[in-house]
């Protein structure tokens, strides 16, 4: 008989062990750090993902617990280039090994590829794919070509008129050298 598992107070060892999976899709407003980033747009947009526990043998031990995740949310953002509107996809297509402890994840973090985190019963899976979203977002999104041409460079047309207009402030000095060669 299989186990039903529930995503924010998952037993990670024991959704490995039966090799389950979860999958979940709800709007971006419940997902409030990620709604934060698009300053409350969006808050329909949904938000996606799947995990697959699996428990992997190991010669001369016990075997180790992985949680493979994927999700996806498409954010709209503000393009940083021409600060229009953008629409930004977020995708994660990760691998997860579980250790017993904060020690032994610190003393094997160096030497391993994957991602480690600390096995738990109550293992909060949505707050990891939150997570793992927000670690998506780029630094500074923006269109791969701006819809609209983007000034670089900012005038003034009445600042530059009144610039033109105001006399250069050696001009009195250059008169007076003149008038004194005379």
């Amino acid at each position: 008989m299989s186990k039903e598992f529930v995503a924010s107070r998952l037993d990670v060892a024991a959704f490995a062990r039966e090799g389950a999976s979860l999958a979940g899709r709800e709007p971006l407003r419940q997902r409030s750090r990620l709604l934060d980033e698009t300053r409350g747009e969006g808050a329909d947009l949904p938000v996606q993902w799947t995990a697959q526990g699996q428990a992997v043998a190991v010669t001369g031990g016990d075997p180790q617990v992985w949680l493979h995740l994927k999700a996806s949310a498409v954010l709209p953002l503000t393009c940083q280039r021409c600060l229009a509107p953008v629409d930004v996809t977020l995708t994660v297509d990760r691998a997860f090994r579980f250790v017993a402890d904060e020690a032994t994840a610190l003393a094997q973090d160096d030497e391993s590829e994957e991602d480690l985190l600390v096995l738990s019963r109550e293992f909060d899976l949505v707050e990891l794919v939150e997570d793992e979203l927000l670690m998506e977002m780029p630094a500074v999104p923006r269109h791969e070509v701006c819809p609209t041409e983007v000034k670089l460079v900012a005038t003034d047309a009445e600042f530059e008129a009144q610039a033109a207009a105001k006399p250069h402030p050696f001009a009195a000095l250059q008169k007076l050298k003149a008038d004194k060669g005379n």
